[in-house]
């Protein structure tokens, strides 16, 4: 870094800035990234652009078109039949899957494309922008899978990843339970060893992809007689099918209604030795260790989805007839857009730096848990205000702020409740 700077120096008083940006440009990826001439959202014409933000190069660019042409061509279109039936078909996950917009930072080796945390990153946005929660895209690539990647044995990665990031094989992960939400030590559900096969009996709830998931890793207690609860789990993966592994009814939610979401049941579920994932007991430290990226994406998401509500609403009250002029003439109306455009820039920078701190594999576990808690926090402010501004219509369900409104309200829960994120932020302090 210092050899970088003087190098700088010299060229400056010798050449003068024009050759200095070049050379800084080339010496570090985090220095082109710091001189890029990419508009940042708030100076772009639409807080959702295409080619905005410094993190980002035309390769992402690439993704992100994909990706939103996926989602306006294959999933808005036919969202609010599935919001109807409940659930998303088979049929849209492998469509993702070809594309290559699932489990995006899977190495090649086991079907993934391979790409960055920056690319996984467009794939939450792009989502958001949509505000079709209802496929479990993001629960699947950048939830589940990283277990299975970053703590499976070679055959399991082997036997899961390349139908995961295929859309064929789709994923779940249990951990609440009807007495056991964000305290993760408080899960009763329990694997207990006989012969080469473990047998689990408990029930889980809330299970987002729940009645699609081919395979489900499940949290269970393994040391009954462990000191402490978090010192005795241990992360198992059941296929779907599986004697004594049942699902219940398909749950009727608030928001997400197109996202299928269950209880499933565990009554002597026997599963073979093998599939232990990652080590015995050491299930609540694997948690910890995936967690931080699960906060991120919902706060991702979260920010994404409040762009997309200020852009749908800055429409409206541009077309929105009103006191003999267009509802944006009032000036109440401008200075609301104006506060909440504020907010979101602000949120969009600590998101970013988030983002790539998480690149670099620099996030603390307290700094994802700001990113959760603030984003979410914001978003659903913002979809208050953007309900207010449509007015009858924004209660309306087939309005976008409508939807938008009851489908954010759950970020403040999942994933750990907003509470929980204040408590593991003050531990820093």
């Amino acid at each position: 870094m210092l050899l970088v700077v003087q190098r700088i120096l010299v060229l400056q008083q010798h050449q003068g800035m024009r050759a200095v940006l070049p050379t800084l440009a080339q010496s570090t990826h985090g220095y082109r990234r710091f001189l890029s001439t990419r508009e940042e959202p708030c100076q772009s014409e639409k807080l959702t652009d295409i080619g905005t933000r410094r993190i980002f190069d035309s390769d992402h660019d690439m993704v992100r078109e994909t990706a939103r042409k996926f989602f306006h061509e294959s999933v808005i279109p036919f969202h609010p039949q599935w919001e109807e039936e409940g659930i998303v078909p088979r049929s849209l996950w492998k469509e993702a899957g070809t594309l290559g917009l699932l489990g995006i930072p899977i190495p090649e080796e086991y079907g993934g494309p391979g790409f960055d945390t920056l690319s996984a990153a467009v794939m939450w946005e792009e989502q958001g922008y949509s505000g079709c929660f209802g496929p479990g895209f993001s629960i699947h690539s950048d939830i589940v899978l990283p277990y299975i990647l970053h703590h499976g044995t070679e055959e399991q990665k082997q036997k899961y990843l390349p139908g995961a990031c295929a859309g064929t094989t789709i994923s779940a992960i249990a951990m609440t339970e009807p007495g056991a939400g964000s305290d993760l030590q408080g899960i009763s559900t329990t694997a207990i060893r006989d012969g080469d096969e473990w047998v689990i009996n408990g029930s889980k709830t809330f299970i987002s992809n729940g009645q699609l998931a081919d395979v489900v890793v499940v949290v269970a207690k393994t040391d009954l007689n462990a000191k402490r609860a978090a010192h005795g789990l241990s992360l198992f993966l059941v296929d779907g099918g599986t004697s004594g592994f049942s699902r219940g009814s398909n749950l009727k939610k608030m928001g997400l209604k197109a996202q299928d979401t269950s209880e499933l049941f565990f009554d002597n579920c026997r599963i073979p030795i093998n599939a232990l994932l990652g080590e015995e007991n050491k299930g609540f430290y694997h948690l910890m260790q995936e967690l931080p990226q699960e906060r991120l994406l919902l706060g991702a998401m979260g920010v994404a989805h409040a762009e997309s509500l200020f852009e749908v609403t800055r429409d409206y009250i541009n077309n929105r007839d009103a006191f003999g002029g267009k509802l944006f003439d009032l000036q109440t109306v401008r200075h609301k857009m104006a506060e909440l455009k504020t907010e979101i820039s602000v949120a969009r920078a600590f998101m970013d730096q988030c983002i790539v701190l998480h690149q670099e594999k620099r996030l603390t576990p307290q700094m994802a848990s700001m990113a959760k808690l603030h984003s979410t926090e914001l978003e659903s402010r913002v979809a208050d205000a953007c309900v207010q501004l449509h007015g009858g219509y924004g209660y309306m369900s087939e309005y976008f702020v409508s939807r938008g409104y009851v489908d954010a309200r759950v970020q403040r829960i999942y994933g750990g409740a907003n509470e929980v994120m204040k408590e593991l932020i003050s531990r820093s302090i």
